[in-house]
C-alpha cells in the first residue's frame, strides 16, 4: 500500500493491468474501503491496482457548515435539490485526471472500473457516463445520479455498453432505496446494461454484496 497526499494506492499483485478507482462517502477518506482489497482479491481477482482518492475538505451546509471531506457540498436533505454543480463537476474532473494517471501507466480505459459508495457512487456515474472512452465497469452504491437533467445531453456513446452493478440497502435511512432505484430504472430506460442488487441493510456495505461484486470484477476483468 502507498499512500499520497491526495489518494492511497493498493497493488494485489505485479505489474497490474486492471484498475478500480473507488470514492469514499462523505465524511469518510481514501482508506475507508482499503479492507475491502484483501476480500476482493481472495476471490480470484486478476493483479489490480486499487484508487481511493481522499475527496478535499469543505464546509458541508446541511451539517451545519462543519468542514470535512466531501466531494461536493450538500445543501437539502432532498440531496437532488438545490444540488452543487460546480462541486460535482470539479470532482469529475479530478477522477478524469486519475483516468488519465491510469493511462499513462500502459492500463486500457477497457480495464478501468469507477466504484464509489453514497457520495462517492454518484461521482462514478457523474464521470462513468460521460466519459468519452470505454470504460470497464461502474460500481455505484448506495447512491443516486446527480446533474440528471444533463444526462441526457452529456452521456457519451462510448459507455453506453459498459456494465453497471448499482446495489443498496433496503433500510437505507441516508440515501432512500427509491433513490438508487430512480437512477437504475432511468439508465434501463436508456439502454444501460443493468446489474440491480438490494440488500436488508441501512447505509452500508455487506458480505454478500462484496462477493457480488467480486464476481461482478471478475467478469469485466476476464481476458
Amino acid at each position: 500500500m502507498t499512500a499520497a497526499f491526495d489518494s492511497v494506492t493498493v497493488e494485489t499483485g505485479l505489474n497490474p493491468q486492471h484498475c478500480v478507482i473507488w470514492m469514499h462517502g462523505l465524511g469518510a477518506d481514501g482508506y475507508d474501503f482499503v479492507p475491502i482489497v484483501k476480500e476482493l482479491d481472495q476471490m480470484g481477482l486478476p493483479p489490480t491496482r486499487f484508487v481511493f482518492p481522499h475527496a478535499q475538505e469543505m464546509p458541508v451546509s446541511i451539517n451545519g457548515g462543519y468542514v470535512m471531506r466531501a466531494w461536493y457540498d450538500i445543501r437539502n436533505v432532498d440531496l437532488q435539490r438545490q444540488e452543487d454543480e460546480d462541486g460535482v463537476r470539479a470532482s469529475q474532473a479530478r477522477i478524469e485526471a486519475l483516468i488519465e494517471q491510469q493511462l499513462a501507466t500502459g492500463i486500457k480505459s477497457e480495464h478501468i472500473v469507477l466504484a464509489g459508495f453514497s457520495q462517492g457512487g454518484a461521482i462514478a456515474y457523474q464521470t462513468g457516463l460521460r466519459h468519452k472512452a470505454p470504460l470497464g465497469g461502474l460500481i455505484c452504491l448506495s447512491t443516486y445520479l446527480t446533474c440528471e437533467s444533463s444526462l441526457d445531453a452529456e452521456r457519451t456513446p462510448a459507455n453506453q455498453s459498459t456494465p453497471l452493478f448499482i446495489a443498496h440497502g433496503d433500510h437505507d435511512d441516508i440515501v432512500v432505496i427509491e433513490r438508487g432505484q430512480r437512477a437504475a430504472q432511468l439508465l434501463r430506460e436508456r439502454g444501460y446494461n443493468i446489474e440491480w442488487h438490494s440488500y436488508p441493510m441501512t447505509h452500508a456495505l455487506c458480505g454478500e454484496e462484496v462477493v457480488a461484486i467480486a464476481e461482478f470484477l471478475n467478469q469485466v476483468f476476464k481476458p
